[in-house]
């Protein structure tokens, strides 16, 4: 087996656009001559190959894939063999060659999220992985273990909820992206003409992306978080949309990916994307969110919150540097809102953030602090209005992109709000709705479907909907980032925090804490698999999944349970006399307060750590 790295595997950040998208200028049309996929398909099974039928309407295409030499071929329905095993599938996300050899992922269940400007999104529900060869008994008892832990990983990642596609739209570019473009790019397939940032199975379709004829075989699928609603203000309709697009570079779990890589890719790192439509015209706002971009790490250690530890190795303004170069290119001018603590832990990393910003000197990123837990402690909420009055200029001059009826461009976003708190979730997700909001507010004036003077906040069956839509949005991102739903969205749903809001948030919390510790490196491990940072060898070499623990792993854990059950025992069946008593139990209870002790200070073997990327890449 062998370590890769994402930039070996895919096209670098819009490198694919080249010269073809340009931040200004270009046409207003966002739906113009959109190239498409198919959209339905049979999958024909035989023993010697898969036969995958478009079966659109017109279609005659089938695409052979021999299940000998993994040879694609495109073919006719004439060559399909009357004899094959047929049923319909949904899609294909790819293929990956694991242990036992090449798997053939495809999307088996769909379901319609909604319309976007007459392009249908569909999310996947249910995915089948099914192997090219027809028996596993070809591997060796531990190769079939490490085939069925490898398998595992895959579906971990398949049912890790928010994967959506679309077969005649490319869903991964903003509004401004798609109306900024050229004859060349509209003339591309889905696939490349893709933001590769948001391909979550551009690893996947490696072998399709060599061979243009099969480009309309596949689709780009994004991981993230899409609501399409139909509301109604003022006896006007309008769409109103999110789409949440979480990075595929420097993906990963909570406390196994921090920072940014080499490359300044930044963790958890999601553009979210707020649409409008009415009657023709169409209105976008954008935001993104990601880890603080500089090299730093907290790493499980069996502590409810680990020490955050900022790199004392590495130059930490190149990758800087890069992230917020590439920032500039995609999005223009960037404000920066950083919602850390500005004490304890969390307080080294913004000062070092708010110094690289400093050292950094281009006039193209603003820096604003502002600490949220601090400012709304004692359930003080409303204070979250001295940020958004803080930025408003800033937000007015940014604007957003905005298209009339008769498809002319009347504005483009010119800057991004850029927000961070420590995992990019709650504190985060609260500030970006507010900011929506009063983007919104802005765009339904524009667009004819608010009267002036007339308040969103007013219009109670909207309000809710929009509340209810951006807490679904931060408890995807917070699900597929951290394990479980998000905190603090009683305040979003409701527009204040509730007693019930903090249980839930307690009840969050200790998932996250035995998630974030017992079963986080294998979410990491499937992810780095899924998305090609470790590929698999058809080799009859060790894989990295045979870790010898140390004797203290299961040692410690056995004796400290004992000596606690003993102490337990002498409590309930008292010696003859209570200082007998009182002896047994100090003793046991020192016994198992010192085996305590000793397995937090070694913590970090104790958790369940990462085995196939290495640990270099992490930090």
């Amino acid at each position: 087996a062998k370590q890769q790295h994402g930039e070996d595997l895919r096209i670098r950040p819009l490198a694919s656009l080249g010269l073809l998208l340009t931040r200004h200028g270009g046409h207003g049309d966002t739906g113009a001559k959109m190239a498409t996929a198919y959209e339905s398909f049979n999958l024909h099974t035989t023993p010697e190959k898969f036969y995958i039928e478009a079966c659109d309407d017109g279609a005659n295409d089938v695409l052979a894939i021999d299940r000998v030499s993994t040879e694609m071929t495109l073919t006719g329905r004439k060559d399909v063999p009357p004899s094959a095993v047929t049923r319909p599938i949904s899609g294909i996300m790819g293929t990956i060659r694991l242990v036992a050899g090449m798997y053939l992922i495809v999307i088996t269940k769909k379901r319609k999220v909604g319309d976007l400007f007459g392009h249908a999104v569909w999310k996947a529900v249910d995915f089948d992985v099914i192997s090219y060869k027809k028996t596993v008994l070809h591997l060796t008892d531990t190769q079939t273990q490490d085939n069925k832990t490898f398998l595992s990983m895959i579906n971990n990642v398949l049912t890790t909820d928010g994967f959506y596609f679309a077969t005649n739209y490319d869903l991964t570019h903003t509004l401004q992206r798609l109306s900024n473009t050229s004859p060349d790019f509209q003339e591309m397939s889905l696939l490349e003409r893709a933001d590769q940032r948001f391909v979550w199975n551009g690893n996947l379709l490696r072998e399709f992306t060599a061979q243009p004829e099969l480009h309309k075989f596949v689709f780009p699928v994004i991981h993230g978080f899409i609501v399409m609603k139909s509301c109604c203000i003022n006896g006007k309709i309008f769409d109103w949309i999110i789409i949440s697009r979480r990075s595929c570079f420097r993906a990963g779990v909570r406390y196994y990916v921090r920072g940014i890589d080499s490359e300044g890719h930044a963790a958890n790192f999601v553009e979210t994307e707020q649409i409008v439509q009415y009657n023709g015209g169409k209105a976008s706002f954008v935001q993104t969110r990601g880890s603080m971009p500089f090299f730093w790490s907290q790493r499980p250690n069996l502590k409810y919150k680990p020490k955050p530890q900022i790199s004392k190795t590495t130059s930490h303004l190149d990758g800087f540097q890069r992230h917020f170069d590439s920032q500039i290119i995609t999005y223009g001018k960037q404000v920066i809102l950083n919602l850390v603590n500005q004490k304890g832990s969390e307080k080294p990393l913004e000062q070092a953030f708010a110094k690289m910003v400093s050292n950094l000197g281009n006039g193209m990123v603003k820096y604003i602090a502002f600490d949220f837990h601090k400012e709304c402690s004692r359930m003080r909420w409303d204070r979250l209005q001295i940020l958004v009055d803080a930025v408003s200029k800033t937000q007015d001059e940014f604007g957003y992109f905005l298209v009339d009826s008769d498809g002319k461009v009347q504005m483009q976003q010119e800057g991004t709000f850029r927000s961070n708190c420590m995992d990019c979730l709650d504190r985060t997700n609260v500030i970006q709705s507010l900011l929506a909001r009063r983007s919104l507010q802005s765009q339904l004036q524009r667009l004819g479907v608010l009267h002036v003077g007339q308040n969103i906040e007013e219009q109670a069956d909207f309000e809710k909907i929009y509340k209810n839509a951006w807490a679904d949005n931060a408890n995807a991102c917070a699900k597929q980032y951290a394990g479980t739903g998000a905190l603090k969205t009683d305040f979003t749903r409701t527009g204040k925090r509730t007693q019930w809001g903090l249980v839930m948030d307690g009840w969050n919390s200790m998932i996250r804490y035995y998630k974030n510790n017992f079963s986080d490196g294998f979410r990491q491990d499937s992810i780095d698999l899924f998305l090609g940072n470790y590929a698999v060898d058809e080799v009859d070499g060790p894989t990295p999944l045979h870790v010898q623990k140390d004797w203290k792993f299961l040692t410690l854990p056995i004796i400290m349970v004992v000596a606690f059950s003993m102490c337990i025992i002498c409590l309930l069946m008292a010696g003859d006399t209570w200082t007998e008593t009182l002896a047994y139990v100090l003793f046991w209870g020192s016994a198992s307060v010192g085996t305590a002790a000793v397995i937090l200070f070694n913590g970090h073997e104790f958790v369940d750590a990462p085995k196939l990327v290495q640990k270099e890449k992490m930090d």
